[in-house]
């Protein structure tokens, strides 16, 4: 029993004052005081410690805004153009009327395919004829030499033998006058081009740019330090054939030191400069001293050299076959005609001309002068980081000291947003242990909601292959914003709303509580940066840049004690994010503006909205990680957020609609590889056990059915990967190794046969047996320009010997073996041999199957009357590349 003295009592005395009865009256009742002693800005912005709803469109509008206005106009800006009239008054600049006239010479030619007249003869004609104008206007400070190179060779490329017979370089070297230097620079670009099209913005372009280029070198007064050698070669879409000609056989090879590398993957723009090095930083001290016009991004490095970029360029042979170090950049701009029939000259803009050759003069000077150039090998220190900044000027630093940057930002962020929540414990009145209570568990909801956000994306992505929508956002870009980005805007949201919303009694202020969020991102920000960092993964400044700058937001509104006001700490937070959201915004849509074409291209295996989606989950959290949480700040935020919801729901109407179908004639095209091919297969006779005759297609993107009833006979294709269960590598005329990766999505029309000239022909020379398990077979192959051969050993035997490239055997790859083979100006046959060993001795049974591809590539002559027909077809919006082609087996 417990005593009357111990009984402590409690007596509550009445009383009328609201807030001594009830703490959530209490707080309402401060509310409405505060409301009474808010001054008339305050007023017309905040209700009840948030900002009233209707100010959150115009929230919106803001970020959209500065996007549209700075970050857009900033990606597409270009120089401009100088003609020829202002020549006279601008002696040593690049004249951007000169090289567009230089374009539309070479172009006039049509396509230009290794093997064919135009490529042989027309081009090495106009570049020879625009070299005689050049050494008219030779200076007193230079000389030129002019060399055509006539090669032949073989070099592994994705695990194919990858053989050439007389392709050709036209090879030009400018040296300042009485000059011995044995050092080098050079710069190279491809005037061959690919089937489909005249091929103006690649390579001719780039072309255009160094004839130019190479003009105003010579008549300049200034000389060059060190010789410069311009490298006009005639085979890279074969690939990289006569790159590798010049890098392991030109006479000059050896004293190239250094390589600017120029490519591309539209028609104009910017060139961006996306693979340097490897290994020599002082390449990027002199990109940095010399551009005029700065476009370059170490995530494009990375992301071209993990193959998320369907292509390959001329840099990879030069660094991996002449350990060349250099600068690699490319046109990425209108990727939509990139290898079609529309990449004219036309339409590529005067300024983008302008843009390169400002660049590349000043680039050769630069590092024709570099004292790094004479011995590159005492420079080779390591990787780099670099990134322009709105095209106004270029950051650059050693990965070395990118680690150590990306390390005390990350760790200084930690600390800021540590520090802040110490002090929001403090001046709310509850114990850190609560405050870190809930930071954990503000954590875990922002760890959800970026769940969420990325999970969302995703399913509409699946649903809309589903629905046979893909790629409905492949025209009208601005479709993306609400199918992929909304969704992931709205899931990153609505799981802290919604913590919020059951948890709305808690002590801290909603303006606390948002804040907290805000600083859990940053956390989980900088946690992502130091593991990037520990992965070598250079591309981690972009985290690091985003902490950087909300840290200052932190450092400022803790200085200021604003961090305590329940609103007023947006102000500084909205400053501090402004600038790392025009870079993100900037260097966003640029690689959007890059990679959305290039989905039109990646096959059909893939799901093109589902990389979209990944992509808009990734540019959302970088760009707009920090800007939604803000949303909570405003009345009826959930509402707000669902809204975003709303956008996507119309978008996928759209997506129904005409307006959401992905192609437009000419602009934006859906694209198809046609062969008309023969196939005919031989038995252990030599008789015929199989021919048929038909269109080979290959689709090069998800939306093959879109021409499934207005094609002829389109609804007769089948799938060939049943051949593929039969006969070796399907059986078909694959033109190339990215062909044999996706020949299972290839699809079989029976037709009429085609037209072919002279067929691969292989003929055995002589078959001699060295030993009891051992034969030797001499070939002699002759055929068309654009040639295969598949090897198959047969019944036990293996190849121990042959005289093409050595790497399949030396590193055991698994057959058949894959020979691309091209010829250019000598069609003479190739003479081969292989040996071939049968570990049970038995040579009365077939050895090994030998297939033949043969590939009509710019032979339109032979197009039949029911090929022609067949391919006008196809709708308007497609840009079909067609080609008669053969395969042909026998066994030996």
């Amino acid at each position: 029993m417990i005593s009357e003295k111990k009984l402590r009592r409690r007596v509550i005395t009445p009383t009328s004052e609201a807030s001594n009865a009830d703490p959530l009256l209490a707080g309402r009742q401060l509310h409405l005081v505060d409301d009474e002693q808010a001054n008339c800005c305050e007023r017309a912005f905040i209700s009840r410690e948030k900002i009233k709803w209707y100010w959150a469109p115009g929230f919106i509008l803001f970020w959209l805004l500065i996007y549209c206005a700075i970050s857009i106009p900033a990606a597409n800006h270009l120089p401009r153009p100088l003609s020829i009239k202002d020549e006279a008054k601008n002696p040593e600049r690049f004249i951007a009327e000169r090289a567009e006239l230089n374009l539309q010479r070479l172009v006039a030619l049509g396509p230009r395919v290794v093997g064919s007249r135009e490529n042989e003869m027309g081009s090495v004609q106009v570049i020879t004829s625009t070299m005689q104008k050049v050494r008219a206007e030779l200076g007193s400070v230079h000389d030129i030499e002019v060399d055509v190179q006539v090669a032949s060779g073989s070099y592994i490329h994705w695990e194919a033998v990858n053989m050439y017979q007389s392709i050709q370089n036209f090879v030009v070297k400018i040296s300042p006058k009485g000059s011995n230097s044995t050092t080098y620079v050079l710069i190279n670009s491809h005037y061959d081009s690919v089937p489909a099209g005249p091929g103006a913005g690649d390579d001719g372009s780039m072309v255009a740019v160094m004839l130019e280029t190479l003009r105003v070198l010579a008549k300049s007064k200034y000389a060059l330090k060190h010789p410069a050698v311009f490298l006009f070669n005639g085979a890279e879409e074969n690939p990289l054939q006569a790159s590798h000609a010049f890098i392991t056989q030109h006479k000059w090879a050896k004293n190239c030191k250094a390589l600017i590398n120029l490519d591309s993957a539209g028609n104009g723009g910017r060139e961006i400069l996306f693979q340097s090095g490897p290994n020599h930083p002082w390449l990027m001290k002199s990109y940095r001293r010399a551009i005029k016009h700065p476009y370059a991004s170490t995530m494009a490095e990375e992301m071209f050299q993990h193959n998320f970029i369907p292509s390959d360029t001329d840099f990879r042979v030069f660094r991996d076959h002449g350990a060349v170090p250099g600068l690699d950049m490319a046109y990425q701009h209108n990727g939509y005609v990139y290898h079609t029939r529309f990449d004219r000259a036309e339409i590529f803009p005067r300024g983008s001309f302008q843009n390169t050759g400002d660049n590349l003069l000043a680039l050769i000077r630069e590092i024709s002068s570099a004292p790094e150039l004479e011995d590159t090998s005492k420079h080779a220190e390591g990787h780099t980081v670099y990134y322009d900044v709105m095209g106004w000027f270029l950051v650059f630093y050693t990965e070395t000291e990118g680690i150590i940057l990306n390390v005390v930002v990350a760790i200084g962020a930690i600390v800021a947003c540590v520090v802040a929540i110490m002090l929001m414990a403090k001046n709310s009145g509850l114990k850190l242990g609560q405050v870190l209570k809930r930071t954990l568990h503000t954590f875990g909801m922002l760890i959800l909601g970026v769940i969420a956000g990325l999970a969302l994306p995703i399913i509409i992505a699946v649903f809309m292959d589903l629905v046979h929508l893909p790629l409905s956002w492949f025209t009208q870009n601005w479709l993306i914003l609400g199918l992929y980005f909304c969704p992931f805007f709205f899931g990153l949201a609505i799981v802290p709303a919604l913590y919020f919303h059951y948890t709305s009694t808690d002590r801290l202020p909603i303006g606390q509580r948002v804040q907290l969020l805000l600083h859990c991102h940053c956390l989980f920000l900088a946690l992502l940066t130091l593991v990037l960092t520990i992965c070598s993964i250079r591309s981690a400044f972009v985290f690091m840049l985003t902490c950087l700058f909300y840290t200052v937001g932190v450092v400022f509104n803790l200085s200021t004690s604003l961090h305590s006001r329940n609103v007023a700490w947006i102000i500084p937070h909205i400053v501090c994010y402004v600038p790392p959201f025009v870079f993100f915004a900037y260097f966003s849509h640029g690689f959007l503006a890059t990679f959305i074409p290039m989905l039109g291209r990646f096959g059909d295996s893939a799901n093109p909205d589902l990389i979209i989606a990944v992509f808009s989950a990734a540019v959302g959290l970088l760009v707009a990680g920090f800007i939604v949480p803000m949303l909570h700040m405003f009345r009826k935020s959930k509402t707000i957020i669902c809204a975003l919801l709303g956008i996507t729901l119309v978008c996928i109407i759209i997506a129904v609609t005409p307006l959401g179908f992905p192609y437009r004639p000419e602009t934006s095209v859906q694209r198809f590889a046609v062969l008309h091919a023969q196939r005919t297969f031989h038995d252990a006779n030599n008789n015929v056990r199989r021919s048929e005759s038909g269109y080979f297609i290959m689709p090069q993107d998800r939306r093959t059915y879109s021409v499934k009833n207005k094609v002829i006979n389109m609804t007769l294709a089948r799938s060939v990967k049943d051949e593929c269960k039969k006969e070796t590598l399907c059986g078909f005329p694959l033109y190339n190794m990215r062909w044999h990766k996706t020949r299972e999505r290839g699809l079989w029309i029976p037709a009429s046969a085609p037209v072919l000239s002279q067929l691969p022909v292989v003929k055995v020379v002589s078959k001699k047996q060295l030993t009891a398990n051992k034969m030797r077979f001499e070939m002699e192959l002759s055929g068309p320009d654009h040639m295969g051969i598949v090897i198959q050993p047969l019944n036990g035997a293996r190849v121990v010997g042959w005289s093409i490239h050595q790497a399949p055997l030396r590193l055991n790859y698994k057959p058949p073996y894959y020979i691309y083979f091209s010829y250019g100006v000598n069609g003479d046959a190739l003479k081969f041999w292989l040996e071939l060993e049968k570990p049970n001795g038995n040579w009365t049974t077939s050895t090994f199957e030998l297939g033949l591809h043969g590939h009509w590539i710019h032979h339109k002559e032979l197009h039949t009357a029911d090929f022609k027909k067949f391919l006008d077809s196809f709708p308007s919006y497609v840009d079909a590349t067609p080609w008669p082609a053969s395969y042909e087996t026998w066994l030996y």
